[in-house]
């Protein structure tokens, strides 16, 4: 017995040796991504398996998670040495936490001239080497409004034309609504982001001599809309005030379901409705909503980046070479409708029905309707704390915890705060 027990157990040590041995031998990577479009995030967990299969020894641990989760937890776990080693993101802020691929790629040159100038993006002026390779730009974002075009026929009202002002285009999905019976005439995302291409549109200038500077007149007159909005029910006040805090929440499924008539989002949402809407309903994009200073249409984007706290930098490198190679960005952005940094000659976007095809062409008209101030804004230091001050205090505002001018003072406050922190960080 104590013979066999014996041998059992150097049986099982010599096991737990060799599994010690493999596990040694394999190169974890996690690989954090979001996106509201569950086709693409299935297709990027395929792409990763797909890198594991032709790179032995590399095991991508394919993490999806939600964008609010995503937006707050990694800027804190990276402060702190952790995180994962990938990850989307849309926080320009990160740029210190970011690996410089260059060194690890194996055509690092291709790389970058297949991405051209949307890596400039990534780069923070004193923070990235200019000719760093830090990822690559997933995705380029504009806002702008989505209409049910079937409800406006049934209200027998136009669509609003190319130089509607804000106020119009809430104000005609009102009487859509009103004729048809829909629960929301006018939604957008519970963003920050969302809520400032209106507000450039107005006017309003999110900085002056270097730091923020929030909210001016403009601003002011558009916060008063909003509310003015939300109080008649144009714009139902539960869209924002049902989340707490700077949450973000999409608003896209009820779009979807055919209780929106107007909705502000972006071009990532074409693909998800033209395979969620289907033939329910008619719909398509307008053009960006106008405001005393012009018709402006919120640029943004996503971007896919290493981070420096990797154990293992030539596997991330290797990695992201294969996901932002020619090859893959050009199958993204056919089949998902995405409008990707990398640039890939002549795409052809696998939009299946006539509503896509006439949104995304409202997108590229718009590409040219994006201010200067809108894109040195979303690079600025402290931008990010500024969108989710702004959705904190709009919501306060519109559920009736702030009166117009404590919202407007407690913004004051908020930013001169992030201005003095920005100060000290620098």
């Amino acid at each position: 017995m104590m013979k066999l027990f014996s041998g059992v157990s150097a049986l099982v040590v010599a096991s737990v040796a060799g599994l010690a041995t493999a596990q040694a031998e394999t190169r974890t990577i996690t690989f954090l991504f979001t996106d509201d479009d569950q086709g693409y995030v299935q297709r990027m967990s395929e792409l990763s398996k797909e890198f594991e299969t032709a790179n032995p020894g590399v095991k991508i641990n394919f993490v999806s998670s939600g964008y609010d989760a995503v937006s707050k937890q990694l800027p804190v776990q990276l402060a702190v040495g952790e995180g994962p080693d990938i990850a989307k993101i849309t926080d320009w802020q990160l740029a210190p936490y970011y690996l410089d691929m260059r060194p690890y790629m194996k055509d690092a040159e291709a790389f970058a001239k297949l991405h051209g100038s949307s890596l400039n993006q990534l780069r923070l002026p004193n923070v990235n080497d200019p000719q760093s390779i830090n990822g690559y730009m997933a995705s380029q974002t504009l806002n702008l409004p989505f209409v049910n075009k079937t409800l406006f026929e049934q209200a027998g009202e136009p669509l609003p034309g190319p130089t509607a002002k804000f106020s119009e285009i809430v104000e005609a999905s009102a009487r859509v609504a009103k004729a048809t019976g829909v629960q929301i005439p006018f939604t957008m995302d519970r963003s920050g982001h969302r809520f400032s291409g209106g507000a450039f549109a107005y006017g309003a200038t999110y900085v002056k001599d270097g730091k923020f500077s929030f909210p001016d007149d403009a601003a002011k007159k558009y916060i008063a809309d909003i509310y003015s909005w939300t109080q008649n029910g144009s714009f139902p006040k539960e869209m924002w005030g049902a989340a707490g805090g700077s949450q973000y929440k999409n608003m896209g499924d009820e779009f979807v379901n055919g209780n929106v008539v107007t909705y502000l989002a972006g071009n990532w949402m074409v693909n998800p409705f033209q395979n969620k809407i289907g033939d329910s309903f008619e719909w398509t994009a307008i053009n960006a909503p106008c405001g005393e200073a012009g018709c402006y249409a919120m640029p943004g984007g996503t971007a896919i980046v290493g981070f420096k706290r990797t154990k293992y930098p030539e596997d991330v490198a290797h990695f992201i070479e294969f996901l932002g190679s020619e090859k893959v960005q050009r199958e993204i952005a056919e089949n998902y409708v995405i409008l990707t940094g990398a640039e890939i000659v002549d795409p052809q976007y696998k939009l299946k029905s006539e509503d896509a095809k006439a949104a995304m062409k409202v997108f590229l008209d718009n590409k040219k309707n994006v201010p200067q101030a809108a894109r040195d804004f979303e690079r600025a230091k402290g931008g990010s704390a500024m969108y989710q001050q702004i959705v904190q205090r709009m919501s306060q505002l519109i559920v009736g915890e702030l009166t117009l001018d404590q919202t407007y003072k407690v913004l004051e406050d908020d930013v001169a705060k992030i201005n003095e922190a920005v100060a000290v960080k620098k």
